[in-house]
């Protein structure tokens, strides 16, 4: 499994190919399954704003596509020295394959500069084993 070092540099050069020509806001992201499989993704914006994919929904995809199903640590990094924390649509979509302890990292270029448990991230969440399935 990479290190926390390895992860952020995914995570940026994931970014550096992001698509994020009318907010100028390029985003990476990389996470880890529970096998140590890792995924990267980035945001891709479209003219018609709402049809964009932010970086975490991406990698999120390649990871299903690629037959993971849980997501063991997740690294996130914006265009600034500041932290990015995943959006609220990619909170509840860090939460389908996350457990509440699954740690989010908002980085940036070369550190961590904040570490949330998904259950901090996303209090009183809405999940899988609240839906009436049968």
């Amino acid at each position: 499994m990479p290190d926390i070092t390895e992860l952020i540099r995914m995570a940026t050069a994931a970014r550096d190919r992001a698509h994020a020509p009318y907010s100028h806001h390029p985003v990476g992201a990389a996470l880890v399954t529970d096998e140590g499989d890792v995924y990267t993704g980035c945001n891709v914006e479209n003219a018609a704003y709402p049809l964009g994919s932010c970086a975490e929904q991406s990698a999120i995809a390649a990871m299903v596509l690629g037959g993971g199903r849980a997501i063991r640590e997740m690294v996130v990094v914006g265009p600034t020295d500041g932290p990015c924390t995943p959006c609220g649509g990619c909170r509840q979509r860090i939460r389908e394959f996350a457990g509440p302890q699954t740690r989010i990292h908002a980085c940036n270029e070369r550190e961590v500069l904040l570490t949330m448990t998904l259950n901090e991230l996303l209090p009183e969440s809405f999940g899988p084993e609240n839906l009436n399935q049968r």
